[in-house]
């Protein structure tokens, strides 16, 4: 692909980044160029995000059914998951999973929940108080 034919599609991550692709410039030798999107890059992570916003929807509809504890709408909504929540507080994921029940939930420790409000870049507050 030549320099010039380098995509520029608007995508999601254009404000964000840029991808770097090896083209050919005038003379035929190899370089590289900054493409801000292709339609069809654009296309899929559009589809990701909204798979990724709907997860966030259903677990907001968790937490307001009191199904689940605060906890699960910011994991759903920081991107994370059990292994990864994991590793920022120290917590064995029975011990998340757990902790998951609004029953339980209620019941933990300030210090327990500054490690979640941590490792969720929130407060306390926020997280204790949640309103779905």
């Amino acid at each position: 692909m030549k320099k010039e034919e380098l995509p520029q599609d608007d995508s999601a991550l254009k404000v964000m980044t840029r991808e770097l692709c090896y083209v050919k410039d005038a003379d035929g030798k190899y370089t590289t160029g900054l493409s801000t999107g292709w339609a069809v890059k654009k296309e899929a992570l559009d589809n990701a995000w909204e798979d990724i916003n709907e997860r966030i929807q259903h677990a907001l509809l968790a937490v307001k059914n009191g199904e689940k504890s605060p906890i699960y709408y910011f994991m759903e909504l920081k991107l994370m998951d059990m292994p990864v929540l994991s590793g920022y507080t120290g917590f064995w994921s029975f011990t998340i999973k757990r902790h998951l029940k609004p029953s339980v939930f209620k019941k933990l420790s300030e210090k327990k929940l500054s490690i979640y409000a941590n490792a969720f870049e929130i407060s306390v507050d926020e997280l204790k108080n949640f309103k779905a």
